[in-house]
């Protein structure tokens, strides 16, 4: 009886063993959190100087307050939700090797001074009254000195990552690929075989240019890039043997151009960049030069595809220089929609004394009523006299008050709660040319973390088409 009991017990235990695999097997999903990029041995202190290599652990805070470098051959690797804090404006970090920050939409990393991430409100959305004081453009005791790449550099790879108040004065002693008292740019890249992926970012309240590249391959995309430069800087300024795309991003409050591309220094293959679906607002008005305030500029020999823009009350519109000329052979562009408050806005849609030609697929439409010699008969230096335009073709954002508001057009210069995704209604929406391609300049990578993702030209315009598929900041 005992026996039979015992018995018994095994097979009822059996059972329920057997039916809690089936039922775990059958109803449940067990999900393997997949293990973050990593590079190296992971770096153990929270104080970082001289010469670095490995990973920075995900979550972690860590420290510097002089420049660190990343020797040729080596690999930095921020995984996600890190900062990155500089205790010092001369911080920056030299990347001879690799430098990679992996941050996620739901942990992103950051590099800025130690102040301002204590006390960010204390320092954004500040509207100007002057550059020199205003406590977004002149950086007090949060400052650090970007990121600064030498030609052996292979790959800047950012993702997910804020980088905020950037820049300074290279001093005395010239980094590579600067002048002794130059400004320092938030990143420098110079190699026309290596690899810059900025995707996903933001990059607010900078010395001069967010990024200077000086060739390579570039991916930029989704990015907000808010209040940059004193009184001359552009967001995105790449040189000769720069080969990629800028899509997506939102521009605001640059003190010179937005998205920017020259042949100039070409050491054999030629600038060929594609600037689509952007979103510039108040563009120019800081820049010592008023000729420099265009937001898509294409400068020296330099080509590309320029289509899905929308441009809102920005000093100058596409810019397409004379002399040094651009490939104008190989130039293509249209499907821009340009609205402006004044009549100086709206009577540059088509600076005059640049190259730019209308296009009939633009928003305002060039129309012979206002504008008698177009198509056939246009030359250029033509002035676009257009003041009935003034207010016109409001693109609609959701959360975006047109006419400005503000005392002065430059005084609006970051994105706070603005929302620029379109209204139902708007003039934007299927508005877009889609038949081209990204070039991809990026795609050699394979490394599913590593890799840029492309976001293809969309039927909408601007950077928040209304599929959802644009900038997700």
């Amino acid at each position: 009886m005992k026996i039979r009991k015992s018995l018994i017990r095994k097979s009822l235990v059996g059972m329920l063993l057997a039916i809690s695999a089936w039922s775990c097997s059958k109803n449940e999903t067990v999900t393997v959190a997949k293990p973050e990029f990593k590079a190296g041995q992971v770096i153990t202190g929270t104080e970082l100087s001289g010469s670095v290599k490995g990973t920075m652990k995900s979550g972690q805070t860590y420290y510097f307050s002089a420049p660190i470098t990343v020797n040729a051959g080596d690999t930095l690797v921020m995984q996600s939700g890190v900062k990155l804090l500089a205790r010092d404006p001369a911080a920056q970090i030299i990347v001879n090797g690799v430098f990679i920050s992996l941050g996620t939409k739901d942990k992103p990393n950051w590099i800025t001074g130690v102040s301002a991430d204590a006390n960010p409100s204390q320092f954004k959305l500040t509207i100007i009254t002057d550059p020199n004081i205003d406590p977004g453009l002149k950086p007090n005791g949060k400052l650090w000195g970007g990121i600064q790449c030498s030609t052996t550099c292979s790959m800047l790879n950012i993702k997910w990552t804020h980088l905020d108040f950037a820049g300074g004065n290279v001093g005395t002693a010239p980094l590579p690929g600067y002048a002794q008292g130059d400004d320092l740019f938030v990143t420098l890249f110079q190699n026309p075989k290596g690899i810059y992926i900025l995707e996903d970012s933001w990059i607010y309240g900078s010395t001069t240019d967010a990024a200077r590249i000086k060739g390579g391959l570039v991916h930029i995309m989704r990015n907000t890039v808010e209040k940059i430069a004193y009184n001359d800087g552009d967001a995105f300024n790449v040189k000769g043997s720069t080969v990629g795309d800028m899509a997506f991003n939102l521009l605001i409050g640059t003190a010179k151009g937005g998205t920017k591309a020259s042949n100039k220094g070409s050491s054999s293959l030629q600038t060929n960049i594609n600037m689509y679906n952007n979103t510039y607002i108040n563009g120019g008005w800081r820049s010592v030069d008023p000729d420099r305030g265009a937001n898509v500029n294409y400068e020296e020999g330099a080509r590309g595809k320029a289509f899905n823009n929308i441009m809102v009350n920005c000093r100058t519109g596409l810019r397409i220089l004379e002399n040094p000329a651009a490939d104008t052979v190989n130039m293509y562009y249209g499907n821009t929609l340009a609205y402006g408050d004044s009549v100086s806005v709206v009577n540059q849609i088509y600076p005059p004394t640049h190259a730019t030609k209308p296009q009939t697929s633009d928003i305002p439409t060039p129309s012979s009523s206002w504008y008698p010699k177009w198509p056939t008969g246009y030359k250029k230096g033509q002035v676009y006299n257009a003041p009935q335009l003034v207010g016109q073709n409001n693109p609609n954002f959701v959360n975006f008050s047109l006419p400005s508001s503000a005392p002065h057009l430059r005084d609006i210069n970051f994105a706070g709660s603005f929302d620029f995704r379109l209204k139902s209604g708007s003039p934007a929406i299927g508005k877009g040319f889609t038949g081209f391609s990204p070039l991809d300049a990026t795609a050699s990578i394979s490394n599913s973390d590593l890799k840029a993702t492309v976001t293809p030209p969309n039927i909408d315009l601007g950077a928040y088409p209304t599929d959802g598929s644009g900038n997700k900041h």
